[in-house]
């Protein structure tokens, strides 16, 4: 770049959010430039290929169930692989198969057979998830569903399923899906934002892009006017008519900037106070054959036992969703755990011989592609839940990303959006 260059908007990082928000403005009539301090667009979410395996960093899945992801991604274009709409659980005497009874219709006896014991909890679960089943039947919008659980009482997650008397095997088989979703296992995290959570996941099934994660902010990408400048470090952001981004490679004044990198960045660049994080570690593995049997291979598998073996949140076969993910007779294993203040982060072999034993295989014959170790994975979604946090700082300054919105995708694009609109009002009430 070098010198001083001029825009009409600024916008700081290339994930989700600050794409979302570049395309908007571009979309307006705007000239937008894009900084992004990594050398590939994405931000949290990245694919490798590592000995012709997809690695994405840490366990990522795209559900196309999100409103903001029908609205603003093409779903068709990224080519998605789902796993099967359910989980398998390790309980003390074996592995039992849950499904979604409308995603998922061939798992109805197993998931019967396995609530046999636990009808009275499998109901007060039902009654507890109630608030977001009517709009999330196929076919019915789920349009301002969010708004009305963010108005409504909220708690901890774990407080609220006790209040509920929600235990037994639902609990723990709901404890164990939503820990490597939301990335925490201590019940910390808002009840109706897991709620939220429940109602996209009974709308569509999660599912892989053919290329990996890193394909869905790649699509975004692409439709930009102006490649995005990779590479480039924001070391300041300035308000004012103009405000200035000082960077590693100069200085761009601009009528508007978005900062839409992490909480860590916004705290940094806006002094913004970014909320505690939440962290994942996630092994890859190459295995010679399937670890899962053919009738489970496609489905996340979790540790139902009321005192789990070992660190693991879920284990996956990757490749049996996408088959893409790994390369001709080999199978690529996804095998995640938490990381966090007080929990030191688990030992390669205690993952592995976890993964093992959830998938009911020796692992002994896997090997290890890669670790990622990501302790700001995402923001931590506490009670009671915000769905919508400010965007314009004012001075002609604004803030982007899942950290202003839901930890999540979903979050994401809703907050590029979101910035987009802020900035664009904020032009048009200038007269520039």
């Amino acid at each position: 770049m070098g010198g001083v260059d001029e825009a009409d908007v600024v916008v700081v990082g290339a994930g989700l959010a600050g794409l979302r928000c570049a395309g908007e403005l571009e979309d307006a009539g705007l000239r937008v430039v894009v900084l992004e301090r990594a050398d590939a667009v994405g931000g949290r979410i990245r694919t490798d290929t590592v000995d012709g395996h997809l690695v994405d960093r840490g366990f990522q899945l795209l559900n196309p169930g999100y409103p903001a992801v029908r609205r603003w991604v093409d779903v068709a274009a990224l080519d998605l692989h789902a796993f099967t709409a359910g989980v398998a659980v390790r309980g003390e005497t074996g592995v039992r198969r849950l499904g979604h009874p409308w995603h998922a219709p061939a798992l109805l006896p197993a998931s019967a057979a396995a609530m046999a014991t636990s009808v009275p909890d499998a109901l007060r679960l039902a009654r507890w998830v109630a608030p977001v089943l009517p709009t999330a039947v196929p076919g019915r919008s789920t349009a301002g569903l969010g708004e009305r659980l963010a108005a409504a009482p909220d708690a901890a997650l774990a407080d609220s399923l006790d209040a509920a008397g929600v235990g037994g095997l639902p609990r723990r088989v709901l404890d164990g899906f939503l820990a490597g979703v939301v990335l925490d296992d201590t019940g910390a995290t808002s009840a109706q934002f897991a709620r939220l959570l429940v109602s996209s996941f009974v709308e569509d099934t999660p599912a892989l892009p053919r290329e990996g994660m890193e394909a869905l902010p790649r699509q975004l990408a692409a439709r930009l006017r102006e490649p995005v400048r990779t590479g480039v470090e924001v070391e300041s952001v300035t308000g004012g008519a103009p405000a200035r981004v000082r960077t590693s490679a100069g200085e761009v004044i601009a009528r508007a900037v978005v900062v839409a990198g992490d909480a860590t960045a916004a705290e940094r660049l806006l002094g913004i106070a970014a909320p505690p994080w939440r962290g994942v570690v996630t092994e890859w593995y190459s295995a010679p054959s399937s670890p899962a049997p053919a009738d489970r291979a496609r489905i996340l598998h979790v540790d139902g036992r009321a005192r789990p073996r070992g660190p693991l949140v879920n284990a996956a076969v990757m490749s049996a969703a996408a088959p893409s993910y790994a390369p001709p007779g080999r199978h690529t294993v996804a095998a995640s755990a938490l990381l966090g203040p007080g929990r030191p982060s688990p030992s390669s072999a205690a993952m592995r011989n976890h993964a093992g034993e959830l998938f009911g295989r020796d692992p002994g014959g896997w090997e290890l592609l890669r670790r990622d170790e990501v302790p700001h994975a995402l923001p931590a979604q506490a009670p009671p839940l915000s769905l919508r946090r400010p965007v314009a700082l004012g001075d002609g300054l604004f803030v982007a990303g899942d950290h202003r919105d839901t930890a999540s995708i979903q979050g994401a694009l809703v907050g590029g959006h979101r910035a987009a609109r802020a900035a664009l009002e904020h032009l048009r009430g200038t007269g520039s």
